[in-house]
């Protein structure tokens, strides 16, 4: 099928969608991004994260893209916090965030407007191929870890709940107070975003990982891992003492909960290991 990118430009015009692309340290790929992502759509917003190599100098002269910039590297969750709000600010109804670092296809961009024309206002997570060459084995651990997580949390079930590769409803969530600044609002955001009664959906996408020897990752397993433990065991505790009782008040009567109580726990499929 030819894909017409007058088409697509359009469509970003007519869903009101703009990418915002947070990077850190990412001189080597940032502008091959950028140019893919200027194939589909003009409506841009790169955030630098504090960068120290030559990042800001090809950010500086860089055409066609909204530039916000700031000297301390803050964290990846920092700079999508602040490109949603300016996002907001420019009056964008959704955000697709995609990686500086090459990892992501601009062509999957399509899917994302497929999904949410179909489905408004929801919170899309594109899903990779875990089994994809070059896929470190950290991050299929990592994942199936924050997909289990997600689900106690929430009692819905992604395939991927780690991608960077996403669209945000940015009016939706503007009311919502976050408060992780790091990887660890890539969780935060998508668990908050489902307790407040938006939609979160896998939309299935490509993934590049380049060998060993080429790829950069400001991922810091010992510490980020540290951040993201905390905040699950905090999301767990919220669900069960907060989030899942208020919702079943709000939505079930007396009756409908017990029989959720009875399917869901009493009865369950689940083996005891897995609901415990």
């Amino acid at each position: 099928m030819t894909i017409h990118h007058s088409d697509i430009r359009k469509r970003f015009s007519d869903t009101n969608t703009t990418i915002i692309i947070p990077t850190y340290n990412n001189a080597q790929t940032i502008q091959a991004v950028i140019d893919d992502v200027k194939n589909y759509t003009d409506h841009i917003i790169v955030v630098n994260d504090g960068s120290t190599d030559d990042t800001s100098v090809l950010l500086e002269s860089a055409s066609g893209i909204h530039l916000i910039s700031y000297p301390v590297n803050r964290g990846k969750g920092y700079a999508i916090r602040c490109g949603m709000k300016e996002a907001e600010r420019l009056n964008y109804r959704y955000a697709i965030t995609i990686d500086s670092d090459g990892q992501h296809f601009a062509d999957d961009l399509v899917s994302f407007l497929d999904e949410i024309e179909k489905h408004p206002d929801s919170l899309l997570i594109g899903a990779r191929n875990l089994n994809a060459e070059n896929m470190p084995s950290k991050n299929t651990f990592a994942n199936k870890f924050s997909n289990f997580w997600y689900k106690v949390e929430t009692w819905n079930k992604l395939d991927d709940t780690q991608s960077g590769f996403r669209l945000y409803p940015v009016d939706k969530l503007k009311n919502i107070k976050f408060f992780t600044n790091r990887y660890e609002f890539e969780v935060e955001v998508i668990v908050r975003a489902a307790w407040n009664s938006i939609s979160v959906r896998n939309v299935p996408i490509k993934v590049y990982y380049p060998p060993v020897e080429e790829r950069i990752s400001h991922f810091r397993p010992g510490k980020d891992f540290f951040r993201i433990s905390v905040l699950n065991t905090c999301l767990v505790l919220a669900a069960y003492l907060f989030f899942l009782p208020r919702y079943l008040w709000l939505n079930y009567s007396l009756k409908d909960i017990k029989r959720f109580i009875d399917q869901n726990i009493v009865h369950s499929p689940e083996s005891d290991k897995t609901l415990a």
